[in-house]
């Protein structure tokens, strides 16, 4: 069975995010496991805000309560935490995990990421991929940079997209 390699990239809750997705991380990666065995580095970003409000209405609309570092834990812990339950989920549907933690933003992070190691896909699952306005019209937002590298292979998993 094929080993593949994905970069999966988060700055909120694994679980939360995959609940709002209509094909989330983790259920991407439960079909992949069906045809090949699936490796995954975790990119845990640190965010300057220890929880989103699109995080915590994703938690209010899934009807549980987030699991959260203690509350005088600093952004860089937020992200390990993050990374840690991301992983050990990963483990649980089979797959093998390790991780990171970047504090660069989201485009930074992926390419010094992927010129370190080769990928055969990226999945991003951000609740905030930046880019507004013109710059989403001119296809220079986070998400229209990363697609260009990585076409087909860049999966993206945002909850509240339409």
């Amino acid at each position: 069975m094929d080993v593949r390699r994905y970069l999966l990239v988060l700055d909120m809750d694994l679980l939360a995010v995959d609940e709002q997705c209509e094909r989330g991380p983790v259920s991407y990666l439960v079909a992949r496991q069906e045809h090949e065995r699936c490796e995954v580095v975790v990119l845990s970003l640190v965010t300057d805000q220890r929880q989103s409000a699109t995080e915590m209405l994703i938690f209010a609309g899934i009807g549980r309560m987030p699991i959260a570092p203690p509350p005088d834990a600093g952004i860089k812990a937020v992200a390990e935490h993050r990374m840690d339950l991301a992983i050990h989920y990963l483990k649980v549907i089979g797959c093998e995990a390790s991780g990171l933690v970047s504090d660069e933003d989201l485009v930074d992070a992926v390419r010094s990421e992927t010129s370190a190691r080769d990928y055969d896909g990226v999945i991003v699952a951000v609740g905030r991929p930046g880019g507004r306005g013109l710059t989403r019209a001119l296809h220079l937002d986070p998400l229209h940079q990363l697609r260009r590298r990585w076409g087909k292979r860049l999966i993206v998993c945002q909850p509240g997209a339409t």
